[in-house]
């Protein structure tokens, strides 16, 4: 695959997921687990095809090689998409998405603590911008009611660092088949949790249209396309290339008039954008700040 081709294929990835939030937005009455479960209906056949057309093999095939690696990255990346769902379900988009943007920093120094990973000086430097602008956000989000939806977000942020530290460890180039099983386990959490809580599994039909094309084209060809790309491009430019998520996300909900974007997000958001950007800089010198 040239280069060319990869850059395109992480743009429209980035293209695809940044409409995620605006896709939530237009759920009804559908809650949490329930957008969960249905969403992993799309997402997991989603993903399993794309897994088949890159390795070139059945279903099956695919299915048997999944290992315990696999399971562990699944396991971090359901946490991760449980976090999203019901950030984006209790926060804004821009508060949300902005301090998603911060997995990167926190990947750094995760890989410090756990693979020993000595990372370069400006990382702590990133690491303490990042900090400060997500601490703006959550602050932010006290006085608005939000501090949940963005303390959901922060995690969703770290399950997902702590995913990209793992697949480093184990030497796990190709996450398709843990994000298979991250879809898996979130239809389990979700059924369980549905179910258990009250309001069981019966939707709308628009919000089940909704959920499905979610999964499918946001979380799903999203996700295929951005590592389908990934392998070909640097780190850095692929950290830079991902924030596209992060800007029009906010951009695609104001657009269709669900909501704006508030000063302590714009501060806070543009606060972690520029932390990501500047460790991206960084890692584009030759200096690899992990």
């Amino acid at each position: 695959m040239t280069r060319n081709a990869a850059v395109l294929l992480v743009v429209v990835g980035a293209l695809f997921m940044s409409t995620g939030a605006v896709y939530l937005r237009f759920v009804e009455s559908a809650e949490g687990f329930q957008i969960l479960f249905y969403r992993s209906l799309s997402l997991c056949p989603t993903v399993l095809a794309i897994v088949c057309i890159r390795r070139r093999s059945g279903p099956l095939a695919v299915l048997k090689s999944l290992d315990r690696s696999d399971l562990v990255i699944g396991a971090l990346l359901s946490c991760a998409f449980t976090g999203y769902v019901f950030a984006i379900l209790n926060t804004s988009v821009a508060s949300a998405l902005f301090i998603l943007t911060a997995s990167p920093v926190i990947a750094a120094s995760t890989a410090w603590i756990w693979i020993k990973e000595k990372p370069h000086p400006f990382t702590w430097v990133a690491m303490a911008i990042a900090c400060g602008g997500m601490l703006f956000m959550v602050g932010g989000g006290v006085t608005s009611g939000r501090t949940f939806g963005n303390l959901c977000a922060l995690a969703a942020a770290a399950s997902f660092a702590v995913m990209l530290v793992f697949a480093r460890r184990c030497r796990k180039t190709d996450i398709l088949g843990g994000t298979f099983i991250g879809g898996l386990l979130a239809a389990v959490y979700g059924s369980f949790f549905s179910i258990a809580a009250g309001p069981g599994l019966v939707i709308s039909p628009h919000d089940l249209l909704v959920v499905l094309a979610m999964g499918l084209f946001a979380i799903g060809i999203g996700i295929g396309c951005l590592t389908l790309g990934t392998p070909y491009i640097p780190a850095a430019e692929v950290s830079v290339l991902v924030l596209i998520e992060s800007v029009l996300g906010p951009i695609w909900v104001w657009l269709f008039g669900f909501e704006g974007i508030t000063g302590s997000e714009l501060v806070g958001g543009g606060t972690v954008l520029l932390a990501v950007l500047l460790l991206s800089a960084v890692a584009g010198r030759g200096v690899q700040p992990n």
